[in-house]
């Protein structure tokens, strides 16, 4: 049985579910034999409740577990973490943070067009969501042959078991150091564990890269659902004129160098920032904004720490950035004017590692 302790809460477990690329099906064919293959599904809610689907020829060897029962899979890798981390010598520690969920029901035929065209269009929505066809409808005469030729197939959720391997077996001071360590090394996925062991483990004490004005909390690596907030936040920026919200959401989503504050209660996105550089040469700050009633409080400065120390800018020779109105500010961090006076928009730099 699943330690509590692992245990991913059911609403966690259907949105990785959900968000996976792709699932892994495992049954048995009529001949007793195994079969495990790898989908493209989507979760979809119905009157008997949630369920996966996805599609299929009419014949061939998914063909065959309709009617029953299977196990659906799917899992995140969060982060490898070595056995250094935890221990100078020994190699027992070693091991792989990881998010994974399971669950098992009996597929069935999705038969009317109506509801096969329901279940297509959610997977198009999942996989193609920049949209760029015509929404699938069951009277729609453009895919009536379609439909008619594609095997659509439903598996309502029975079970559902989800697993959260995020150090909780750890003490919080050593939990504390494998999150130091993780943003020492910022690969890629690192600093997502970052925020997910602490949310995951609140006992953990928060290290001082993400010290933060009280009632907020820095994130090392945002969730792509708070990018439309911070496009949001940057509305009416002059250095975003001309950009749409959806083109600054889109870019955040796209950023592994994204941090942000959030209200510790609710969430809510208070602040923003993003660095773009190889961590090499020139990193530059981009999009640093704080939503107007949180100014003045310190959210800003824990922003911009936050982004000089972050892994893509603290091996940059040069850190840069554009304003024209905030060079004060910046200039407690270390930032002076690159071309004094020549510039409408001056461009500042602070010297890197």
């Amino acid at each position: 049985m699943l330690a509590e302790r692992f245990r991913m809460p059911r609403s966690e477990a259907l949105a990785l579910l959900a968000r996976a690329h792709v699932v892994q099906v495992a049954g048995v064919g009529p001949d007793g034999a195994p079969l495990l293959r790898t989908l493209h599904a989507a979760l979809v809610p119905g009157d008997d409740g949630d369920a996966l689907v996805w599609h299929g020829s009419h014949k061939g060897e998914k063909s065959e577990l309709v009617g029953r029962p299977l196990a659906i899979a799917a899992h995140e890798t969060l982060a490898e973490i070595p056995s250094h981390f935890v221990d100078p010598e020994r190699a027992c520690p070693a091991t792989t943070y990881y998010e994974s969920v399971q669950a098992t029901g009996v597929a069935e035929d999705l038969v009317s067009p109506g509801d096969k065209a329901r279940a297509l269009q959610a997977l198009m929505e999942k996989y193609q969501p920049e949209g760029g066809h015509r929404p699938l409808t069951g009277d729609d005469p453009l895919y009536t042959a379609d439909l008619k030729g594609t095997r659509v197939l439903r598996m309502p959720i029975a079970t559902l078991a989800g697993k959260s391997k995020l150090g909780q077996n750890r003490s919080p001071a050593q939990r504390a150091r494998i999150v130091e360590r993780l943003w020492e090394r910022g690969a890629p996925g690192d600093l997502t564990a970052v925020d997910r062991i602490l949310a995951g483990n609140p006992d953990t004490p928060c290290p001082g890269f993400l010290a933060a004005p009280a009632g907020t909390r820095l994130l090392a690596g945002p969730p792509a659902a708070l990018a439309p907030a911070a496009a949001a936040l940057l509305e009416g920026a002059y250095w975003t004129v001309g950009e749409t919200p959806e083109a600054l959401a889109a870019a955040h989503r796209r950023s592994d160098a994204w941090v942000a504050a959030v209200d510790a209660a609710s969430g809510e996105l208070l602040a923003s920032g993003r660095v773009l550089g190889d961590g090499l040469r020139v990193a530059w700050l981009l999009d640093v904004v704080v939503r107007p009633d949180w100014r003045g409080r310190g959210l800003g400065s824990a922003i911009v720490r936050l982004l000089v120390d972050h892994p893509r800018a603290r091996g940059a020779r040069e850190l840069r950035l554009r304003t024209r109105d905030a060079q004060n500010f910046y200039a407690r961090f270390g930032f002076q004017p690159l071309v004094p006076g020549e510039e409408a928009i001056p461009t500042l730099r602070r010297a890197g590692a």
